[in-house]
C-alpha cells in the first residue's frame, strides 16, 4: 500500500480541456463505444445515456437512473438502472426491463463494469448515504443475479488489471483504492487490502485503468483526476476547473483521450457553469479495452 503523498514518477501536471457544455446534471459512467466511434456518458440523476458523435449530442431516456453502460458482445447494450439490469437495444432504446434485484426505494445503483469473462457488476448506495446500506452485485451472462460485497456504503470505480488476477474498487468514503485477488473462473474476489490510501479530504469517485496497469481516479470534491501507477504512486494529476469530478474513461481510435465527465450536484446555483460538462485530454497512455457483456 502506498500513500497519496508519495513523489510522482512522471511529474506530470495538465489541464483538460472542455469538449461540450454542461450537457448532464450528474454527468458519470463515460463509456468509449469503439464499435459505433462514440462516447456514452450518463446522465444519471435524470435517468438517460447521452450519446457524443460528431453529429453532437443525442438524449436516450432509460429509466429514473442511469448508472453504468456497457456493450453486449452480441450487439446492443446492457445498463443498470435504479434497482436493477436493463437491456438496451443498437439505438439505445430500452428493450426489456430485467426483475429487480432489490425493492427498498432508498437504494440505487451507482457505477460498476463488466470482468475480463464478461460479467457485468453494478454497486449501489443509498439515496442518504447511509454507512454500509449499499453493495456490489454481479449480472451473470445466464441474467441471474448474485451479491459480491456487502456493507458498501457509495460504490464506485471497478477496474481489472491486465492479467485479470486483481480488481481495483473504490468504495467512495473510505478514501481508499482497494485492490482484491480476483479468480476468473470462479468470479470470488478475495484478500482485500488498500492499493493507495488518498490524501485527507479527497474522495475517489470513477475508475478507468490503462494498459500499463495505471488506475486513473476522478476525484469528487477534488477537481482532478489522479494516475497511480502499478506500485500505488501517484504520477499524474489532470487537473479540471469544476469541483465536482466523477468519472473518467479511455477512447479515441487510439485509446489515448481519457474523457471526464462532472457534475452539477450540490453546488450553489449561479457557481462553476461548466460543471456538468465532458473534458478529454491526451495523457499520452493508452487506455485498457472495456470488457462487454457476455449476456
Amino acid at each position: 500500500m502506498h500513500s497519496a503523498a508519495l513523489g510522482r514518477g512522471r511529474g506530470l501536471d495538465v489541464r483538460a480541456r472542455q469538449l461540450t457544455g454542461p450537457i448532464a446534471f450528474h454527468g458519470e459512467g463515460p463509456f468509449w463505444d469503439a464499435t459505433r466511434g462514440r462516447l456514452l456518458i450518463m446522465d444519471m440523476l435524470e435517468g438517460a445515456v447521452l450519446s457524443l458523435d460528431d453529429d453532437g449530442v443525442h438524449r436516450h431516456p432509460i429509466g429514473s437512473i442511469a448508472a453504468v453502460v456497457r456493450a453486449r458482445a452480441g450487439g446492443g447494450y446492457v445498463a443498470a438502472v435504479e434497482r436493477g439490469f436493463a437491456l438496451l437495444d443498437d439505438s439505445l432504446s430500452v428493450q426489456q426491463l430485467l426483475p429487480e434485484i432489490f425493492d427498498d426505494h432508498a437504494i440505487r445503483l451507482n457505477e460498476g463494469g463488466c470482468d475480463p469473462q464478461g460479467r457485468f457488476y453494478c454497486g449501489s448506495m443509498a439515496y442518504a448515504q447511509t454507512p454500509g446500506a449499499g453493495a456490489l452485485y454481479r449480472l451473470d451472462a445466464d441474467r441471474r443475479v448474485s451479491t459480491v460485497l456487502e456493507g458498501v456504503t457509495i460504490s464506485n470505480g471497478l477496474q481489472w488489471s491486465a492479467d485479470g488476477s486483481r480488481a481495483f474498487y473504490n468504495d467512495t468514503p473510505t478514501g481508499r483504492i482497494d485492490v482484491f485477488d480476483f479468480d476468473g473462473d470462479t468470479a470470488a474476489f478475495t484478500h482485500r487490502r488498500p492499493f493507495v490510501d488518498l490524501a485527507d479530504g479527497l474522495n475517489p469517485d470513477g475508475m478507468a485503468i490503462d494498459d500499463e496497469d495505471g488506475v486513473w481516479i476522478a476525484l469528487w470534491g477534488g477537481s482532478a483526476v489522479h494516475r497511480y501507477d502499478a506500485d500505488g504512486r501517484l504520477d499524474q494529476v489532470v487537473e479540471l476547473p469544476v469541483t465536482n469530478v466523477t468519472a473518467c474513461a479511455f477512447g479515441g481510435d487510439d485509446r489515448r483521450t481519457l474523457y471526464i465527465t462532472t457534475s452539477r450536484q450540490h453546488l450553489e446555483p449561479g457557481t462553476q457553469l461548466d460543471a456538468g460538462s465532458v473534458y478529454a485530454v491526451d495523457v499520452g497512455i493508452t487506455g485498457a479495452v472495456p470488457f462487454a457483456w457476455a449476456g
